[in-house]
């Protein structure tokens, strides 16, 4: 009975053959007639309609649908949202290289100032160990784990 109808997803009926070989379709077979048309799409073209079949409610609860035609006047429309699109991510995608450029910036500054750390820590060691040789006894410094394995004194009152 469905045979001359197709794609209702517009809410476009055409028919295949001339309008005398089909009867009229009373609104609630129209209806139904689009309910099915939605379901077999989506089960042939995964992803169109995404949705629940309510059986207690004896509807069909759409969560996703994706368009898939441009209806006539719409082609403007999408070329503007594309090219918006396209000149936004331009923007996110220079903003996005400009802070790899600066975390770069930053990590190289880190890795030259713990370098000279190192270096000066490496230089106060080497002097401390001098005046040691020279004096013949330690300078005073004492070594974090000579520190830790002192025992603390308990201040009693």
């Amino acid at each position: 009975m469905y045979y001359g109808y197709s794609h209702m997803a517009h809410g476009v009926i055409t028919t295949k053959c001339n309008t005398g070989c089909i009867s009229q379709l009373v609104p609630v077979q129209v209806l139904k007639l689009k309910q099915l048309t939605v379901l077999s799409l989506a089960e042939v073209n995964k992803g169109i309609v995404r949705g629940k079949l309510d059986q207690l409610k004896r509807c069909f609860e759409v969560q996703f649908a994706a368009g898939r035609d441009l209806r006539p006047g719409q082609l403007g429309n999408m070329i503007h949202t594309l090219e918006n699109l396209s000149s936004t991510s331009k923007d996110l995608l220079v903003s996005i290289q400009d802070k790899i450029k600066g975390a770069d910036n930053m990590s190289e500054v880190d890795n030259r100032n713990r370098k000279e750390v190192e270096e000066r820590v490496e230089e106060v060691k080497k002097s401390i160990s001098l005046k040691e040789e020279i004096f013949g006894e330690p300078s005073g410094v004492m070594d974090y784990e000579e520190d830790r394995s002192r025992p603390k004194r308990q201040l009693i009152i």
